[in-house]
């Protein structure tokens, strides 16, 4: 792998205005039972869960089941595009008769400053372009899953998250906007709750596309489906809509997202070893638990991760916890020089490169490395897969856009920008 060249410049985000789809009921507790987390944080028992829900829940599309069980690419994309054709046909779907944009606010529950952006649809900028920026690696495999699903049914399913320079007439328009009553709102299973503004004012609509036309954005969320959009854009040959993706776009810093850390999982490794081979690259030590069970566990692990004092990994097999510090130049040896600073020291770097590759001898498959997207799914994962928790601290808003910046590319499943927008809420069908 030779030097990386920095993105080049040019011009920003190009947002369109576009025809939704949407559920015909908008009552709030409909849109909860029809919604549901994106498609890559639904686990099995999840995606069970929200079908057993609703008749029409989102999860039949976003992830539908041939015969029970997630069939090969095509077919499950088949299935999809036959039961979004029933609902239209039946009327669960309904198209808007003119272009919007819709303006999304999430406010956490827990009394966090709300998330607030426009969803539209963004351009794919062409190669070379820094108007969106990757700062993940994708799975092939999983690309091409989007991508046939998007094919079949001609319709974004679910958008993706872009963070985007700070901008203040963004802002601006948007603080307009949330003066009048939203178009629909839900409170989802975590608390969070979803307003949307759907915005077709002519004057409205110059104004934000204009002032997001002056920045550029880092994908927050949705590395595999921006990806997968790249490719259907490819085998479509110019069709109407397939030049652009259902895009959720926020601001970087106040009014944006935060990060959450995205843990490992390796299975079928004994804890005592792991911790012997982890040595040979890392000063090893103890971390007290004070009390006995997962949630005394639980509570030691956010109070080292959190402590800004700390630096380093975690390892758990769900009962014990080890810290890691202090990388050896054998462990940094194994990060690619060439890669930009901002990249090589990161946590999730040297954990990927230097602790699972070379001291674990670990390839990085969705069978050897298992994502944990929390503390108490991480240390449950270990415990139930006989394995060991890789926990990891996030990183910045900040170290994202650098590394993105510089051209480089976390490795994958790195970053959870949160809060999360709800999938099912607004569709894009392609063409007009």
């Amino acid at each position: 792998m030779g030097p990386r060249t920095p993105p080049g410049s040019g011009p920003g985000l190009e947002v369109r205005p576009f025809r939704a789809l949407t559920y015909r009921n908008r009552d709030p507790g409909h849109l909860a039972r029809v919604s549901s987390p994106a498609y890559d944080l639904v686990t099995p028992a999840g995606r069970a869960r929200l079908a057993d829900a609703d008749p029409h829940n989102i999860v039949r599309l976003i992830l539908p089941q041939v015969d029970g069980r997630q069939g090969d690419a095509d077919a499950s994309a088949d299935l999809a595009a036959t039961t979004l054709r029933s609902w239209l046909t039946d009327g669960v779907l309904v198209r808007d008769a003119a272009a919007a944009l819709w303006l999304y606010e999430l406010q956490p529950a827990d009394g966090a400053p709300a998330t607030v952006g426009w969803l539209g649809a963004v351009a794919l900028p062409p190669a070379g372009s820094a108007a969106v920026l990757p700062h993940e690696d994708t799975y092939p495999a999983a690309v091409e899953g989007r991508r046939a699903l998007l094919a079949a049914t001609r319709t974004d399913l679910e958008p993706i998250v872009l963070a985007h320079d700070p901008e203040p007439d963004v802002a601006e328009v948007s603080a307009r906007v949330q003066r009048s009553a939203p178009t629909m709102e839900l409170r989802d299973g975590d608390g969070v709750l979803h307003r949307l503004w759907r915005v077709d004012d002519v004057a409205t609509l110059k104004a934000a596309t204009q002032a997001l036309s002056r920045t550029r954005a880092v994908i927050a969320d949705g590395h595999h489906r921006f990806a997968a959009a790249r490719a259907n854009a490819g085998t479509q040959d110019g069709a109407a809509g397939s030049d652009a993706v259902l895009a959720l776009v926020t601001p970087m810093g106040p009014g944006g997202l935060r990060v959450d850390p995205i843990h490992r999982v390796v299975p079928d490794l004994p804890f005592d070893a792991a911790v012997v081979a982890a040595a040979r690259g890392f000063v090893t030590a103890g971390v007290p638990v004070d009390g006995a069970g997962p949630g005394a566990v639980v509570a030691a692990a956010r109070a080292w991760l959190g402590d800004p004092a700390e630096r380093g990994l975690l390892l758990s097999d769900g009962a014990r916890l080890v810290r890691l510090t202090a990388a050896a130049p054998e462990v940094r040896a194994a990060v690619p020089a060439e890669e930009p600073p901002a990249w090589r020291d990161l946590d999730v770097v040297l954990a990927h490169h230097g602790l699972l590759q070379v001291l674990w001898a670990r390839p990085d498959t969705v069978d050897a490395v298992v994502i944990a997207h929390g503390l108490e799914e991480a240390l449950a994962t270990a415990v139930e897969r006989a394995g060991v928790a890789v926990l990891l601290r996030a990183p910045s808003p900040t170290d994202v856009a650098a590394v993105a910046r510089a051209g480089a590319r976390m490795p994958r499943k790195s970053t959870l920008f949160v809060p999360k927008p709800r999938t099912g809420l607004v569709l894009r069908p392609l063409a007009d």
